[in-house]
């Protein structure tokens, strides 16, 4: 019987040979998981078999390499993969466990919750007080915060989160509270900001939150950043990172020169209304370009010059900026590009 594909999409892999994070495309079957150079390739580069395979997420081997996850095969062979995003790597280990569990136990994959492994209540659901956190009214209060001649934005100390999950009867005392906080920040929902939380997490497989007012930390999908006492171009280029994350994720996109395509990852923020672009295995610290969309238009396409040349077809989506610069990008799927055409839109409209 033919494996039955469960998810599939663009991640980033550490090369098994060399050390070098390149982007592959990934398809998560029942029984194994291939990965292919391009999403177009007919055949794998490579494939994970999952009988008898051993899962680590958070995976913090490699210091600044966030969203790493680790599949550890029965011929001792580690295989490293990296989400874009937190919700991007919650759902690739949610299924991959499931199809874990199911061989062991000789079943057909079947989407059911799994549970993380973490040493917590059964009655603990992570992902859903990191949803109650980040409420605008009812959360944690992001803030504009300053230390050691460098400004937070978008960040909280960690005895603040303490106290919120006190007094939103989370937790019954500091204890309790400071263990669910530490295990918000193991599994990525939260990130550290500052020198001194960022020392308490290096180096060490099992991070501690530090329930201290000078301890800083961020929500992992917020607009964070940090800037130092700079010019005003620095503080205007900071603005854009302003706004509130609408959407993320990897979408192919043809260069303005070469003409070439290659896959970005992309984060879409509203007010003001920018799209960002980075080089997914590098990380977000500095984006490679910025797209402006206030008054821009966004449509669906059927034709790009030169994209069928690098076996580019379908799902192809257009944004015209208001200083008429064209952008050609390419989801993965149809539900994907109306997804994003319809984010971009609203953005558009509303955002500065």
């Amino acid at each position: 019987m033919e494996p039955k594909t469960i998810r599939e999409g663009y991640l980033v892999k550490k090369g098994t040979v060399l050390n070098s994070w390149k982007v592959v495309w990934v398809v998560l079957a029942d029984d194994g998981i291939e990965f292919y150079k391009k999403k177009t390739d007919s055949s794998p580069k490579g494939m994970v078999p999952l009988k008898g395979a051993t899962l680590l997420s958070p995976c913090q081997d490699f210091g600044k390499r966030m969203l790493v996850f680790k599949i550890s095969t029965p011929k001792k062979q580690d295989h490293f993969f990296q989400a874009t995003h937190l919700q991007e790597r919650e759902a690739w280990i949610k299924d991959i466990k499931r199809a874990i569990t199911c061989l062991e136990g000789g079943k057909k994959f079947a989407r059911k919750s799994t549970r993380r492994s973490i040493r917590l209540p059964e009655t603990i659901n992570l992902g859903e007080l990191y949803t109650s956190m980040k409420d605008q009214d009812s959360g944690v209060k992001e803030l504009k915060l300053e230390k050691d001649k460098r400004v937070f934005n978008h960040c909280f100390t960690g005895s603040t989160v303490v106290d919120w999950l006190m007094s939103n009867n989370r937790a019954r005392n500091r204890d309790e509270g400071l263990m669910l906080a530490t295990a918000l920040l193991n599994e990525g929902y939260l990130q550290a900001a500052g020198d001194l939380s960022k020392g308490a997490a290096e180096g060490v497989s099992e991070c501690v939150l530090l329930d201290q007012p000078d301890a800083l930390y961020y929500f992992a999908d917020s607009g964070f950043f940090c800037e130092g006492y700079s010019s005003d171009e620095d503080v205007v280029l900071k603005e854009e990172f302003r706004g509130a994350v609408i959407k993320q994720g990897c979408l192919l996109k043809q260069g303005h020169r070469r003409k070439n395509w290659k896959v970005r990852k992309f984060i879409l923020r509203d007010d003001p209304a920018y799209m960002h672009y980075y080089d997914p295995t590098k990380g977000e610290d500095e984006p490679l370009g910025a797209i402006h969309l206030r008054g821009s238009v966004v449509t669906a396409v059927e034709y790009v010059p030169d994209a069928k040349k690098y076996d580019v077809d379908g799902n192809l989506f257009e944004i015209i900026t208001s200083d008429e610069t064209h952008y050609f990008l390419q989801a993965a799927t149809s539900e994907e590009r109306k997804e994003w055409i319809q984010a971009i839109q609203i953005v558009s409209k509303t955002g500065k």
